[in-house]
């Protein structure tokens, strides 16, 4: 019962684990604002989440858009009174050439998205929610983001900072009323993984991973990392000094 009758604020609600989380929060009673850069792909979820009984709102929004993002909250609480729940999920892999080579314009891409974009999120809703002293904000992290990988420092960095943006946030409101939960999944199988030729420790089905990103939300959990095998390795691997971490971690080739 804890979905029923909330209103959600999900970003990167188009595809991967956006749609999903948005097709199984309504189908447990929840009303939710989609918002995705995408306005089609948006426009099929809410059909899919409509022909099911539910309720949907779509916001064909950039994310790195403060304004745009703002508008869109503004939006769904005037039509249905307040936010009880973001979800702040919105992100990009930056698994490209430019990325890699840490060109400029590439690497402020992904922090804009993965992390300022979560702060747009965060300004847009917590406001309200601390005036009404009720509330979750929940981050889609990473666990990628306890320390540095091969080929990924633009993404690693944009992941250790909203955990750790979440996180002062967290103290900060903890006691007005308002809940923060930052989950860090490990490799899941969606349009951000696809594509890569090297294998991947522990990768998840999205079906298997969905109950995992609920239970963390409905427990209003301070923080969720899984699959635990693969967030055993990575917890451990912040005591290896330098130089071990390095030799280990130097030979990864999960972005190619």
């Amino acid at each position: 019962m804890f979905w029923k009758g909330k209103i959600v604020l999900l970003t990167g609600a188009s595809s991967g684990i956006g749609e999903a989380l948005a097709l199984e929060i309504a189908a447990r009673g929840a009303t939710v604002g989609l918002l995705a850069r995408r306005a089609k792909m948006l426009q099929n979820i809410s059909v899919k989440i409509e022909r099911n009984g539910g309720t949907a709102r779509t916001f064909a929004a950039d994310i790195t858009d403060a304004n745009a993002v703002s508008e869109a909250a503004q939006n769904l609480r005037n039509e249905f009174g307040a936010i009880d729940v973001l979800i702040a999920n919105a992100g990009i892999g930056g698994n490209d050439k430019e990325t890699r080579n840490l060109e400029a314009d590439a690497v402020t891409k992904i922090i804009n998205t993965n992390l300022i974009g979560a702060v747009n999120s965060i300004a847009a809703v917590l406001p309200q929610m601390l005036e009404r002293e009720s509330g979750q904000i929940v981050a889609i992290s990473s666990l990628a983001g306890f320390r540095g990988l091969p080929k990924s420092a633009a993404y690693c960095a944009s992941k250790a900072g909203m955990t750790a943006y979440f996180e002062s946030v967290r103290l900060d409101v903890q006691s007005r009323g308002v809940a923060v939960t930052i989950i860090q999944p490990g490799f899941i199988k969606t349009p951000l993984t696809a594509g890569r030729e090297a294998e991947m420790p522990f990768l998840m089905e999205l079906d298997d991973a969905i109950p995992l990103f609920l239970n963390a939300i409905e427990r209003r959990k301070k923080f969720a990392a899984f699959p635990w095998q693969l967030a055993t390795l990575v917890r451990a691997a912040q005591i290896f000094p330098a130089r071990l971490y390095d030799k280990i971690a130097g030979r990864a080739r999960f972005r190619e």
